[in-house]
């Protein structure tokens, strides 16, 4: 099979690499530096069958100039950046990557919890401008609960790991209810049940509608005082003008956050000037090991796809575009 795949960003992954090269496909790589302009030239330009979405906006005016575009997959699960609405409009299905990038994402979440209930990077900090200020406030989190709000592949392995530091775990999503997918979980049928519990609030949800905002105001006033904030999904989830002001009247203990409203933060960002926030730039996903199985995973999705291989509709965000004879449900 040939086809000409188009990768929103100037590499991917050899995995990824190797998979299309040994389909006889033809990869077009967006230049260093190119952005939603230089999508949308090169898809009204070239005849593609297959996108590979990574980080750069993939708009409706990008999906809706390429007449041959047939397939698009997210190089990961957060689909934010691609116009889904238009994609299905056009009957094009948009597959993500669910697991791929589950390990990195977790081990990432749980430094983020020790670094913030230890205050690590505050006293890292502090001995790099001279002062040996010994911070002694530090949370124990042995005996703590810790709330997952998703208790998907992400979430399964977080809970596994904070169980065996000690800790309680408990999880609330809509998708599974009550039945928890793993022996370390417990499962409570409402996110204010579980928001009373949470001295450790870890989100593990996508972005939807349904999502956006959902950790407000409100919603932070009923953790239990001195609680920890913990986000690895998206920023947009957690009101974070919110999530400021709880942080410096101490309602908070601290916040660990691999994801903001703006990406990159931008430099007047009141969480900048929190001592008991500590940030990464969106790197959860960004191993070696997760960049390389996701690169696979995403060029399995597609050159699968294009050869008529039936999609898990679990790993399609639009099953609606899904035709009888390709859908698994």
């Amino acid at each position: 099979m040939s086809a000409t795949v188009f990768v929103t960003a100037p590499r991917l992954g050899e995995s990824g690499v190797r998979a299309l090269a040994e389909s006889g496909s033809r990869v077009i790589y967006l230049p260093e530096g190119g952005g939603r302009a230089e999508v949308e030239e090169i898809l009204a330009r070239e005849a593609v069958d297959a996108v590979i979405s990574r980080t750069v906006e993939l708009s409706a005016e990008a999906i809706e100039s390429c007449p041959s575009l047939r397939v698009i997959t997210k190089h990961g699960v957060g689909v934010g950046n691609i116009d889904v609405e238009a994609a299905t409009r056009r009957g094009i299905p948009v597959l993500t990557t669910p697991g791929a990038n589950a390990q990195s994402v977790a081990e990432l979440t749980i430094a983020l919890m020790f670094t913030a209930a230890r205050r690590v990077s505050w006293m890292d900090a502090e001995i790099r401008q001279g002062r040996w200020s010994r911070a002694q406030d530090g949370r124990q989190l042995a005996g703590a609960t810790l709330g997952l709000v998703g208790a998907g592949q992400i979430g399964q392995r977080v809970a596994r790991t904070a169980a065996a530091t000690g800790m309680r775990v408990l999880a609330f999503d809509p998708g599974l209810g009550l039945d928890a997918p793993s022996p370390e979980l417990t499962m409570v049928g409402s996110l204010e049940e579980l928001l009373g519990q949470a001295d450790v609030l870890s989100l593990h949800v996508p972005l939807s509608e349904r999502t956006r905002g959902l950790i407000g105001a409100a919603q932070l006033a009923l953790l239990p005082a001195d609680a920890i904030v913990l986000n690895t999904a998206r920023g947009e989830i957690v009101d974070e003008p919110a999530l400021v002001d709880a942080l410096r009247s101490g309602r908070l203990f601290a916040a660990g956050l691999d994801t903001t409203w703006a990406e990159p933060i931008e430099p007047g960002n009141p969480l900048l000037t929190c001592p008991n926030v500590v940030i990464t730039p969106h790197v959860g996903g960004s191993t070696p090991a997760a960049l390389e199985a996701m690169a696979l995973a995403a060029a399995r999705n597609v050159l699968g796809y294009l050869d008529g291989a039936i999609p898990d509709v679990r790993s399609c965000v639009n099953p609606t575009t899904l035709s009888a004879e390709r859908s698994t449900a």
